[in-house]
C-alpha cells in the first residue's frame, strides 16, 4: 500500500494530486473529488469526508444513479474474472466472498439478477462491514423496499465504503 498522506499534505497538494488520491474513494467516480477539490483546506478528516458526501447528496439523481451503477455486482462476472478494482477485490475478500461454494455463487448471481431487475442498478453494501450471511440477508430485506428508499440505502452504503477507503489513504 502507498504511503498515507496527512491531511495537511492533501490540502497543500495540486488539484491533480487531490483527484488522483481522493478520486478512487468513490468507485469509478472521480467527479466527486473534482467537485469537492475547491473546498480545501479541510480542517480535519470528518470535514473532508462530509464535504465529499455532501457533493454526492447535492448531485442530481442521474449522477447519484451513475455512482451506484459504477459499483460491481458482488460475486458478479467482473469479480469471477478477476477484473475488479484493487479496493473492490479486497473488500469482497474481507467479506468472505472469494471463498464461496458453487451453490453460494449461484445464489449471489440469482440475487444480483433479481435486484438488478427490480431497481436497475447493482446491489451495493459495505462488504468490509459485513460477512456473507449478512449480505444475503441484506438482499432479501432490501428487495422488499421501494426504489426511492433503495437509492437512499445504496448511497448510505457507498458513504460507508468511502469512509473506510478514505481512512486507508489519509494519515491521522
Amino acid at each position: 500500500m502507498a504511503k498515507k498522506l496527512t491531511l495537511t499534505e492533501l490540502n497543500e497538494s495540486t488539484s491533480e494530486v487531490f483527484v488522483r488520491v481522493v478520486g478512487p474513494v468513490f468507485e469509478h467516480s472521480p467527479w466527486i473529488a473534482v467537485a469537492t477539490d475547491g473546498q480545501r483546506p479541510f480542517t480535519d478528516f470528518p470535514h473532508l469526508y462530509q464535504a465529499l458526501c455532501e457533493t454526492v447528496i447535492r448531485s442530481d439523481e442521474a449522477q447519484q444513479l451513475a455512482l451506484i451503477r459504477a459499483h460491481p455486482d458482488l460475486v458478479g462476472k467482473l469479480a469471477l474474472a478477476g477484473q475488479l478494482t484493487r479496493e473492490s477485490t479486497d473488500e469482497q475478500a474481507s467479506a468472505g466472498l472469494t471463498q464461496l461454494t458453487q451453490a453460494e455463487i449461484t445464489l449471489f448471481q440469482k440475487q444480483n439478477a433479481a435486484y438488478q431487475t427490480k431497481f436497475d442498478f447493482p446491489f451495493v453494501i459495505c462488504a468490509r462491514l459485513n460477512k456473507k450471511a449478512a449480505i444475503i440477508a441484506g438482499f432479501e430485506r432490501r428487495l422488499k423496499i421501494s426504489r426511492a428508499q433503495e437509492i437512499k440505502t445504496a448511497l448510505e452504503e457507498i458513504f460507508k465504503i468511502a469512509e473506510l477507503r478514505l481512512k486507508d489513504l489519509i494519515a491521522n
